[in-house]
């Protein structure tokens, strides 16, 4: 090659070793950025807790006593959110063991509050399917359909008995018109204006949400497609997302994460409050089953899906790898 043809531009010089790349690298990933969700199961004790998920490697069911000590190392580890689900040993129509302040989640939410104070930011699912005989997000109308104006009510008296049980962030996620304004107006009239809302405001009917449903011993009949929005439409969830922000939630959230990339940074592109992804639990399962089987190097390929979610826009992801993701970027 002569000299005229040899190149001027040499975009290799910044990737010449670690401390090039790590210099100039444009997306971070730190533990503080991550929120570890955890599921507290209703009648287990220390002889039967924590419980393994099958579908979920290395994620399990928690009794009150081992979520304590699970948060204890997620703060210990750098994170600075756990997200709590609650399973409930009965169920019913109604999901009143949403609303009881005796709740397995309600209860859970305490004891995370007691065990890490300030030191990590307690988050709630706020939503009816757990807590139901028939899996839905809400209360159902005589002939089987999700009734939203009856679910909001609902939704109203489950952020209050949350925001009692001392949780920082509540996270409507049952995707009912209107459920983050009615769920402000009733944080601020039961004089709880301090207490955040982290909507899901892009949340999809997904395939990818299989193994969660083993993890809370879901009941569900049916679908959720008439509120879980239809995977084929971005611009639907860039437009639930602005209405979750007018209404009032303080952090907006897209979920699955990594289907929906492209709406996931439509949506920070759009709103001015901080942006959330949760790296859901089918996502989660691909990778340590392609691991498990030799197919791919599985501690590269959990940072390289993490770090995909962080540039496309997702200020703070959740994911069931929060701990020790927060290990490997140290």
């Amino acid at each position: 090659m002569s000299d005229i043809e040899r190149p001027i531009i040499r975009p290799r010089r910044l990737r010449t070793t670690p401390a090039m790349r790590e210099m100039v690298a444009e997306t971070t990933l730190r533990p503080s950025q991550l929120v570890l969700p955890l599921f507290v199961r209703e009648g287990l004790d220390n002889s039967t807790a924590p419980r393994p998920i099958e579908s979920m490697p290395g994620v399990v069911q928690h009794s009150r006593d081992s979520l304590r000590k699970a948060v204890a190392e997620a703060a210990e580890a750098g994170i600075r959110g756990v997200m709590v689900f609650g399973i409930p040993e009965r169920k019913d129509a109604l999901g009143s063991g949403a609303v009881d302040p005796d709740g397995i989640l309600n209860v859970a939410i305490g004891d995370v509050v007691a065990e890490v104070g300030d030191a990590v930011v307690v988050m709630s699912d706020l939503c009816l399917d757990e807590f139901t005989d028939h899996g839905h997000c809400g209360v159902l109308t005589a002939d089987g359909r999700v009734d939203n104006d009856a679910t909001l009510a609902a939704y109203a008296e489950m952020a209050v008995a949350q925001a009692a049980a001392g949780v920082d962030l509540v996270g409507p996620s049952g995707m009912m018109d209107g459920q983050v304004a009615v769920v402000r107006a009733a944080l601020d009239a039961a004089g709880y204006a301090d207490t955040g809302i982290l909507a899901y405001g892009a949340k999809y009917a997904s395939a990818f949400f299989g193994p969660f449903r083993e993890a809370v011993d879901s009941s569900l009949q049916g679908d959720r497609r008439t509120y879980q929005q239809d995977p084929r439409n971005a611009l639907e969830g860039v437009r639930e997302a602005v209405l979750d922000v007018e209404q009032g939630a303080d952090i907006v959230m897209v979920k699955p994460a990594l289907a929906y990339l492209d709406v996931l940074r439509q949506v920070r592109d759009t709103v001015d409050v901080p942006v959330a992804a949760y790296n859901v639990s089918g996502e989660y399962a691909m990778v340590e089953a392609a691991a498990a089987n030799g197919w791919i190097d599985r501690e590269p390929a959990i940072l390289e899906t993490l770090t995909a979610i962080r540039r496309a826009g997702a200020d703070i992801i959740l994911t069931y790898w929060a701990v020790e993701a927060a290990g490997l970027v140290r």
